[in-house]
């Protein structure tokens, strides 16, 4: 019986798997193109360039829900800060900031002499404003700006804005690139260094006159044209035929949009985390030695080469490998099968019982879950795989009712990481408790940026002791471009239009 499973299982992966391998094809610039035996569109030599835009919806960058009218918003707005490919914060609208000892207020002055479109002047209360409206319950940052109890300015500070947090926070500024819009209507005005003219059919965004970066930063382009889209349909239609030059896209996402053409992959780095978890309250994975064993059977760069086609980076932390908190011990959990069977035989886990749980509506989690089955079934454990529909799933993690599951989250820029391992988590559905680890995530997050490495190694260590998850890739966004059209691209997470004076149009 055992045999038979084994090789069902390993058949339906290495049918998935070949599915998924053969989406891209890496050039060497980095970017990609389709598979070469689609067919290439010939674009009209007056195709401008041209980016898709979705009329119907709201463009205000704080409350939008179309991805295609967000791609947008770097080109209207501006936030205080930038987080650029290493998870690093830089100024922008911000010229300088005060923190308070206890980290818990934190203190924005702005730069002067910066205008939104129509001449207004950028001030501590617009500011406040934007934010206020960010993180209440109708804005996209709610979750993000959570530990945010107010933002305030005042008329003997007017050029500054104050952060009040419910915890303390040493690396803020990695939250607040947000972009500051004025108001809350649908087209609000922004100090980014285009504006939106026309509407419908005839919308367009201009290079504006006065931008305050005009003089160090010089546009690839003077006028873009916006095609209107009213369903996904159009969007895929007008990207496939050259009508649209550029989308930004999940290609792993569940229902993920097909493009074809003949296009380039431009892809950056996020923070969309993929783990497995493990209940440590009841079954096998009580024991930190039993976890630690399961670790050796996640072939991270198998997923994240073959099953997510090279669109995610494999990882031995629950911090990004790009950024700074990156450092993997002496001795991390990697792949290592020969090491599963001796730490099998040692701990007796052979036959051991396991409940697997997967999401089924991602393709690309199902396929890693049935990989990762299929080395623990190898290896002498008993899986039973259980591919659920989402709302199924979060019921039966809420409730326990689970040896082991894949999950993904998305964390933070700053990498917070008590929502996932404090004891009061709300995702910590394995129920995990350490003495120690709610003080070393507090430390964490409190440090400051110059201490943030040493605090991360503490908790580092004591996950590598533990092994309440194990870590196995952050999954990338990907920009399509038109093949031949642009280059010098370098897109990151919430602007792929990220220092666009350095592209190339043609």
């Amino acid at each position: 019986m055992k045999r038979y499973r084994l090789s069902t299982l390993f058949l339906a992966l290495l049918l998935t798997l070949t599915a998924c391998a053969v989406e891209t094809v890496p050039d060497s610039s980095g970017a990609s193109s389709a598979d070469a035996s689609q067919t290439e569109v010939q674009l009209p030599e007056t195709v401008p360039f041209t980016l898709a835009f979705y009329p119907e919806f709201s463009l205000h960058p704080a409350l939008a829900g179309s991805r295609a009218n967000l791609t947008l918003a770097p080109l209207l707005y501006e936030g205080l800060f930038a987080v650029d490919a290493s998870f690093q914060a830089t100024s922008v609208l911000c010229q300088s900031y005060a923190v308070s000892e206890d980290k818990l207020s934190w203190t924005f002055t702005l730069r002067p002499g910066i205008t939104f479109s129509d001449g207004t002047p950028l001030t501590g209360q617009t500011v406040a404003d934007a934010l206020n409206l960010a993180r209440s319950p109708q804005g996209r940052y709610q979750e993000r700006l959570a530990g945010v109890t107010a933002a305030v300015s005042s008329e003997e500070a007017p050029n500054q804005v104050t952060l009040t947090l419910l915890r303390p926070n040493g690396s803020l500024p990695l939250l607040l690139d947000i972009p500051i819009a004025l108001g809350d209507g649908e087209r609000p005005l922004g100090t980014g260094p285009y504006v939106l003219f026309g509407a419908g059919e005839e919308a367009s965004l201009t290079a504006r006159d006065g931008w305050w970066q005009s003089g160090s930063r010089e546009l690839p382009v003077q006028s873009i044209p916006l095609h209107a889209v009213y369903k996904s349909d159009d969007l895929i239609y007008a990207f496939d035929t050259g009508e649209v030059s550029l989308v930004d896209v999940d290609l792993m996402a569940t229902n993920a949009m097909g493009y074809g053409g003949n296009y380039q992959t431009w892809d950056y780095a996020t923070t969309d985390f993929l783990y497995l978890g493990f209940n440590t309250q009841t079954g096998v994975f009580r024991a930190a030695d039993a976890r630690r064993a399961a670790g050796l059977a996640v072939d991270r760069e198998a997923i994240a080469s073959s099953v997510y086609a090279n669109h995610a980076i494999s990882t031995l932390l629950p911090v990004h490998p790009s950024g700074g908190l990156y450092q993997p011990g002496e001795a991390p959990l990697t792949y290592n099968p020969e090491a599963l069977a001796r730490q099998m035989e040692e701990l007796r886990l052979e036959n051991s019982q396991l409940v697997f749980l997967v999401n089924s509506e991602n393709t690309a989690k199902a396929s890693a879950a049935r990989l990762i089955a299929y080395q623990l079934e190898a290896a002498g454990f008993l899986v039973d795989l259980r591919q659920l529909p989402f709302e199924d799933y979060t019921a039966a993690l809420a409730v326990g009712e689970f040896d082991l599951y894949l999950g993904e989250t998305v964390l933070t820029a700053d990498f917070d990481l008590a929502p996932l391992l404090g004891s009061t988590g709300a995702l910590n559905y394995g129920r995990w408790w350490a003495e120690t680890a709610d003080g070393l995530l507090w430390a964490m997050h409190a440090a400051a940026q110059e201490d943030k490495a040493a605090a991360a190694r503490a908790l580092f260590a004591l996950l590598d002791e533990q092994a309440p998850i194990v870590p196995i890739a952050f999954k990338n966004g990907s920009v399509l471009t038109q093949w031949g059209r642009l280059s010098g691209l370098s897109p990151v997470r919430s602007n792929v239009f990220y220092q666009m004076e350095n592209w190339s149009i043609k």
